[in-house]
């Protein structure tokens, strides 16, 4: 991450810190997820559980990581910064749904899928100017991490196809177990 660095560390700090607010915010909305889930009757449900703490875990990892980062660049991973402050404030409404008592497995799946729309785009991004700067330590960091939302998001896309299908379609619901 040497390359990206070079010219204003403190910018990629913020970055950083943007998209290791979110990272938190991932692991609160899947833990959440995760307890309405076990807590479910419905086999299918049950039968995705071992995905999504997978996925759980992969943003645990993401946070980790990136609070190593931001340590190695001279940040404090526990600070907030301008781009943080932001991600907090629109990661609000997903946080409000899936926070809900009274919210239906389906719209949290939705949030869920909406909160990884915004994961992707940040971790793009990073990847995105890693490319720009041509630090390839960073890029293969930033890609792995990348591929790994992209997976999140696959499986949260094919769950609300599912669910839309069998609402429009009058079908039973079959919900993804496997990615």
């Amino acid at each position: 991450m040497k390359k990206l660095a070079e010219k204003k560390p403190e910018k990629l700090i913020d970055l950083l810190h943007e998209r290791l607010t979110f990272e938190r915010t991932g692991v609160k909305l899947y833990d959440r997820v995760l307890s309405l889930m076990a807590a479910s009757k419905e086999p299918q449900i049950l039968g995705m559980l071992d995905t999504m703490q997978a996925y759980r875990d992969e943003e645990a990892e993401h946070q980790q990581w990136l609070e190593e980062q931001i340590r190695a660049l001279g940040g404090d991973a526990n600070g907030v910064s301008e781009r943080s402050r932001l991600v907090a404030t629109e990661s609000r409404g997903i946080e409000e749904v899936i926070l809900r008592e009274d919210v239906d497995l389906h719209h949290l799946f939705h949030a869920l899928l909406a909160a990884e729309l915004v994961d992707n785009a940040g971790w793009d991004l990073l990847v995105a100017l890693a490319e720009e700067a041509d630090d390839d330590d960073a890029l293969d960091a930033f890609t792995l991490r990348q591929a790994e939302e992209e997976d999140h998001l696959e499986y949260l896309s094919q769950t609300i196809a599912r669910y839309a299908e069998s609402q429009v379609f009058g079908e039973q619901l079959q919900l993804p177990t496997e990615p």
